[in-house]
């Protein structure tokens, strides 16, 4: 699983509220995965590609990536010996960042950025990240999660005068790829709708089970699975910045009842939207 600690059905096994710093030599992921933080990559030499929201996403060494890793992701080509080092930020952390709201709001509909040059000295700092954060004692982990945090900030502002907008790329060759890719954007489109896995289908113009058969093959999930990860992502971004009632976030994203929507928070936070919004609360005071 591309050294990152996930089980085989993409669940993280460790906590999604642990900050964690690693580094693994890269290599291809024979199915894409995902989890609840931001992550933040770091190729030390050589380059490689992701496959990242049904789309190819070229990264060479010294550049940082940032996305968000509960959107499927994996790895399909990979230069021979090349280190990487992955943090991972916690969500709660990320969006108590004093960043603009819209670039928070892009990275979670599905942006993938990377700095558009190498970073002189990236190299050195990333493996000095690990080293710290390995065996360093808790001062020196709070400086390595520190920085990160900047580097984070950085990153986002450097782009914020772009602008940042999911990013045009190459897609595979296939018309699993193509499916995958408007069924995808249906989504982005109409999250908030009673969905169901015939209407999004009819809506790609592609057969349910040749819907399901691609979004699988792709990006490892269901459609529906997707679905309802993306519409926890925008509730999740509700209850950080609004004083929304939960019920009105639970409807407007689209859960259909207020117990759909706490019994899919629990399963894959751990946690309650209210608790969710007073540690958010806490954080930003």
């Amino acid at each position: 699983m591309n050294g990152e600690e996930a089980g085989t059905e993409g669940k993280w096994l460790g906590s999604p509220r642990d900050f964690l710093v690693e580094e693994h030599m890269a290599d291809t992921m024979t199915s894409a995965h995902w989890h609840d933080h931001i992550e933040i990559n770091l190729l030390r030499e050589g380059s490689m590609t992701y496959l990242f929201n049904g789309k190819q996403e070229h990264v060479e060494a010294g550049r940082l990536v940032l996305f968000w890793a509960a959107i499927p992701h994996q790895t399909i080509v990979v230069t021979p010996q090349s280190p990487l080092v992955c943090a991972y930020l916690p969500l709660a952390d990320f969006l108590a960042m004093p960043i603009e709201a819209t670039a928070r709001q892009a990275i979670l509909q599905g942006a993938f950025i990377h700095e558009p040059n190498p970073t002189d000295g990236a190299s050195s700092s990333g493996a000095r990240w690990v080293k710290e954060w390995t065996n360093g004692d808790q001062a020196r982990r709070q400086l390595v999660s520190d920085e990160v945090a900047l580097r984070v900030r950085r990153l986002i502002l450097d782009h914020a005068d772009a602008g940042i907008t999911r990013r045009e790329a190459t897609a595979l060759a296939g018309p699993g790829i193509r499916y995958t890719q408007a069924l995808t954007e249906i989504i982005s489109k109409r999250y908030r709708e009673p969905l169901t896995l015939a209407s999004i289908a009819k809506l790609a113009r592609v057969h349910p089970t040749t819907a399901n058969r691609a979004f699988r093959n792709v990006l490892g999930i269901s459609v529906m699975e997707y679905l309802t990860r993306f519409r926890l992502s925008r509730a999740m971004l509700r209850l950080a910045e609004t004083n929304d009632p939960i019920l009105e976030i639970a409807h407007d994203c689209g859960f259909g009842s207020p117990a759909r929507f706490y019994a899919v928070f629990k399963h894959h936070t751990d946690d309650t939207p209210r608790n969710f919004r007073m540690m958010m609360r806490m954080r930003a005071g």
